[in-house]
């Protein structure tokens, strides 16, 4: 689906980026051009050294920021397909700046809407967090914000241009920057205690690899205004430490503000407009649209969270998944 296609990815330096444009260069031998958009121009450089332009031709790095709106309109001119992977992401961080994650996150949103039409780009798919599902922290609320103005972009797309705009939802990526499995690492190796906030606290999985084929499945399946949300594992916090140390030394920090203790992708309200599609869950934004799926109807008070989660894993099972890492 993405030969003989004009592809974007905002924050495209990103680790996700990467992992998209090395699927893409895999898989797909006849794309018409893919733009690297970011703000970053060291992170620029140091991917062309690993994905140059003089051995992919189609390969575009274009400077710029999803604040810009100027910007984003001469960047996505004749552009198909957009991921928006752009955001401001660090919880505590966000708690010090708001301003700055709401002119990013949301007004950035409303920018890669507004230049998507005024281009005539084909389908924009918006990368979402597990912390834009019943929210309680100001990341989580400005991404809550963005998801809303996706779905509902679809409302104001005129006749003549049939942009479609879909958002796909997921936890933390397993051992991705940033998580919590380097710091335990680290833990380990110098003989310090694990640091834990609390020993019921539960989190999903998913590796980058699956969120890839998460966004190239929705690419060509969306059909506009839904949020996607694959059905993942789950495992507990202490069965990670113990895959990592039988004999662990623990030490309960307590929770830090604007934590949960267990990763939420469908809240109790969403799942009335929620339908099983089979390998995904699509939150919908009225019961109009269920007609144009094949689903399954899902149980009342439905809610898709880390610790109820069907598929929780055992610590032999965790031990496996830190040897992918």
């Amino acid at each position: 689906m993405f030969n003989n296609k004009k592809i974007l990815i905002t924050g495209g330096t990103g680790s996700f980026g990467k992992a998209f444009v090395s699927m893409l260069v895999k898989k797909y031998k006849n794309i018409k051009k893919l733009i690297i958009f970011s703000r970053d121009e060291y992170k620029q450089y140091e991917m062309q050294l690993t994905f140059s332009r003089e051995k992919y031709k189609f390969l575009r790095y274009f400077l710029g920021d999803v604040r810009d709106k100027d910007r984003l309109n001469f960047a996505f001119r004749d552009v198909d397909y957009i991921i928006h992977a752009a955001a401001l992401k660090q919880v505590n961080t966000a708690e010090y700046n708001p301003f700055e994650f709401i002119n990013t996150n949301i007004l950035g949103a409303k920018n890669v809407i507004e230049a998507s039409i005024n281009c005539g780009v084909e389908k924009v798919i918006a990368l979402s967090t597990d912390k834009a599902c019943s929210p309680i922290n100001l990341y989580g609320a400005t991404k809550l914000c963005s998801d809303k103005l996706f779905c509902s972009a679809n409302n104001i797309v005129g006749s003549k241009i049939e942009t479609k705009f879909s958002v796909v939802r997921y936890g933390n990526v397993f051992a991705s920057r940033g998580s919590i499995i380097p710091l335990f690492y680290l833990q380990n190796e110098k003989g310090l205690k694990f640091t834990i906030t609390d020993m019921e606290m539960t989190r999903f999985n998913i590796f980058m690899d699956q969120a890839v084929e998460v966004v190239e499945w929705s690419l060509s399946n969306m059909k506009g205004s839904e949020i996607i949300v694959p059905k993942l594992k789950s495992f507990k916090i202490i069965d990670l430490i113990k895959s990592i140390n039988p004999k662990p030394k623990i030490k309960i920090i307590g929770i830090r503000p604007g934590e949960k203790i267990h990763e939420e992708l469908i809240s109790e309200s969403d799942s009335r407009l929620t339908i099983d599609v089979g390998k995904y869950y699509l939150i919908l934004p009225s019961k109009n649209f269920f007609s144009k799926y094949k689903y399954k109807k899902l149980p009342k008070k439905f809610i898709y969270r880390s610790d109820l989660n069907k598929d929780l894993l055992k610590t032999k099972e965790v031990k496996k998944l830190l040897l992918y890492r």
